[in-house]
């Protein structure tokens, strides 16, 4: 946290910590959350979304990934005193108690549940489903080393919203690019455990960074081929366009370059290559957009 940030300068000051216990002041994560949903936004619409659809389904996004850093903070709130990253956080810090976090996590679950009011039956009963995903990850960390996984089922639940709430059904085509955004997070946010192995082994604690120990680069390069097959599989079921694939080449092209980069004896590097995955996101859209409009 930099105390010299947007938050610090033009919120009020009690507004403050609670804007960085959800994280606004680190928007990777939200746009990582939104972007494969927007993708899937456009592919289940055969182009443009609708401007409504892509207000609520952005809000949603923002508001699920504050809920899920706030869960997390409370239920991580004794390991991260112990943390040199971590201890400046509101919760961990003093800077608010454990009661006004979970007033301000009641406050943002009310909001995400006014939301539902504004996509089909169908895709309520998926954001229902999604809930008890949240609320175990940070748990998850405590007995598995796979929570990635259980974090990239949460980050992309929003693509099987899109295409409920635009089709009224969720096809196989539409299910393999969720799928391939989950192998791909447990990819790239694997990369980012490595910068936490240390004080994980101090706390006892697990990730797949710990489970891949010396053989990093080898399961996240396994992971982002099955990502890459995945998301053709589906570009062939979905009958995406020429630009589709060539938008594809250049995704599959960025992942060989963090490949080359990351470094088990490089932990600087991580987290660029961590934030670098927002433009993969990009070129989903993008690639969504090839696919669709140059049929």
């Amino acid at each position: 946290m930099r105390p010299d940030d947007w938050v610090e300068r033009w919120l009020p000051r009690s507004w403050g910590p609670y804007a960085r216990l959800c994280r606004l002041d680190r928007p990777v994560g939200t746009w990582l959350t939104l972007l494969p949903c927007l993708a899937a936004l456009v592919q289940a619409a055969g182009g443009w979304p609708t401007l409504w659809r892509l207000f609520i389904f952005s809000l949603g996004a923002l508001l699920m990934r504050g809920i899920g850093c706030t869960i997390n903070d409370i239920f991580d709130r004794d390991f991260d005193r112990r943390v040199e990253r971590t201890r400046f956080r509101p919760l961990t810090s003093g800077q608010i108690s454990l009661r006004q976090a979970l007033y301000f996590l009641f406050g943002q679950l009310v909001v995400c549940a006014l939301l539902l009011l504004a996509i089909n039956a169908y895709s309520r009963w998926l954001a229902l489903l999604l809930l008890p995903f949240v609320v175990v990850y940070p748990l998850c960390k405590r007995f598995t080393y796979w929570p990635q996984v259980v974090l990239g089922i949460a980050f992309n639940w929003g693509m099987l919203m899109a295409w409920s709430d635009t089709r009224d059904m969720v096809p196989l085509a539409g299910i393999a690019m969720w799928v391939g955004a989950v192998l791909w997070q447990v990819g790239y946010d694997s990369i980012y455990a490595y910068v936490d192995v240390r004080d994980d082994l101090e706390l006892g604690l697990h990730s797949t960074a710990m489970r891949f120990a010396d053989n990093g680069k080898l399961w996240i390069s396994g992971f982002y081929v099955a990502t890459m097959l995945l998301w053709l599989y589906a570009g062939v079921a979905l009958h995406m366009a020429w630009g589709y694939y060539l938008v594809m080449a250049v995704i599959a092209a960025h992942f060989v370059w963090q490949m080359l980069l990351f470094s088990l004896q490089r932990p600087d590097r991580s987290f660029m290559l961590f934030r670098a995955n927002i433009w993969v996101g990009v070129l989903m859209i993008v690639a969504a957009l090839g696919g669709t409009l140059l049929g």
